[in-house]
């Protein structure tokens, strides 16, 4: 076997860390395990775990997101609303201890993350913003299932806070969570009324995009949504989104024309950390979401992570930070138009495909 080049070692590195790290995390829970028991675990230097992960928590969200993203179920897709929701809390239950006497590796491995969460406010706001970003994905798929109910973005909030409740007690109180009345209730939600309706950016204090002509060559990607690999390169909206504007993601769905792409970016200004939670909360919902809704269904919004920043750079955001909110409109292989701040989607969204960004706003639902 030959000798790995210096990219292959580091990968072989980083994956031994996330196994080792794994292992500590379930046998000694978040707070009791010590970053050299992991380096003893994979026959590493201290110093090899930090040149990968810059600290314990960071790691933790990294072992918690590469398990969420090669989690899989079988599928039962619901055929409306009700069904569809049914099925979705199925599949979320089915990954909690609820009232077993033996808790799987798994429930174990994640009983600290929502205390971890809270204990920073860098990952509290970061975390708001990622449950508003679920909320949209799966209020848009809901929308699907039923054109005739308008925005179901507060009936997708209403369902996540109950079945984050439910995690939350699996964890604390596995005996007192009842998986049949959590799926039926979260069922019965779809029929809520909760006087919904999307309000834009309004225009009067929206910079309306300005028309460029600038090449637009992206790598490849990966669609957390459908968990599979996308071109970048076709007709609609690119938006690169921190971690304080993630909720911005909806206004970049409602805004492209049908048959055109909506597609957010997320960065961040400190991918160790930050990154790995974004891609955990992605990946547990549409994981999820997957097995419960028909592939029709499935929200038109492509979410790209971009740990990197290579796909931040194409869009012509060269540093990114947990603030940023840029977006461009691409036709024929050319970015036409650019927003930055707030309602940069909106306005990158409104502008004409050709490129003019004074053309009336697109409000329609997906």
């Amino acid at each position: 076997m030959g000798r790995l080049t210096r990219t292959e070692a580091q990968a072989r590195n980083r994956a031994k860390v996330l196994a080792a790290a794994r292992e500590e995390f379930i046998e000694r829970g978040f707070r009791e395990a010590k970053i050299d028991g992991i380096a003893d675990r994979a026959e590493l230097t201290r110093g090899a775990v930090y040149s990968n992960f810059p600290g314990k928590r960071a790691l933790y969200f990294a072992v918690l997101a590469e398990d969420a993203e090669h989690l899989s179920g079988p599928a039962y897709p619901g055929r409306s609303p009700r069904e569809a929701l049914g099925a979705l809390a199925r599949a979320w239950l089915a990954r909690l201890p609820l009232a077993t006497a033996e808790r799987p590796d798994s429930a174990r491995l994640g009983m600290d993350l929502m205390p971890e969460v809270a204990a920073d406010e860098r990952t509290r706001q970061a975390f708001d913003q990622l449950m508003k970003l679920e909320a949209t994905l799966l209020g848009l798929a809901l929308e699907r299932l039923d054109a005739t109910r308008g925005r179901m973005v507060r009936v997708a909030e209403t369902v996540l806070t109950t079945l984050q409740g439910a995690s939350a007690l699996a964890a604390a109180a596995p005996g007192f969570v009842e998986p049949f009345n959590v799926v039926s209730a979260c069922g019965r939600l779809a029929d809520l009324e909760l006087d919904d309706g999307w309000p834009p950016p309004h225009l009067a204090y929206v910079a309306p995009a300005r028309q460029v002509d600038e090449p637009w060559s992206p790598a490849d990607a990966v669609d957390a949504v459908r968990g599979e690999p996308v071109r970048l390169d076709g007709d609609g909206v690119v938006a690169v989104l921190g971690p304080h504007r993630f909720e911005a993601a909806e206004e970049a769905a409602r805004g492209v024309s049908p048959g055109e792409t909506a597609t957010v970016v997320l960065v961040s200004g400190d991918p160790g950390e930050l990154a790995p939670l974004a891609r955990l909360a992605v990946a547990e919902l549409c994981g999820c979401l997957r097995q419960a809704f028909p592939t029709e269904a499935w929200p038109r919004l492509r979410v790209v992570h971009d740990e990197s920043g290579t796909i931040a750079a194409a869009c012509g955001v060269p540093a990114v930070h947990d603030g940023t909110e840029t977006a461009v409109r691409v036709h024929a292989g050319r970015i036409v138009a650019r927003a930055d701040g707030r309602g940069a989607l909106h306005a990158a969204g409104s502008a004409a495909s050709a490129g003019s960004a004074g053309s009336p706003a697109r409000e329609h639902l997906i």
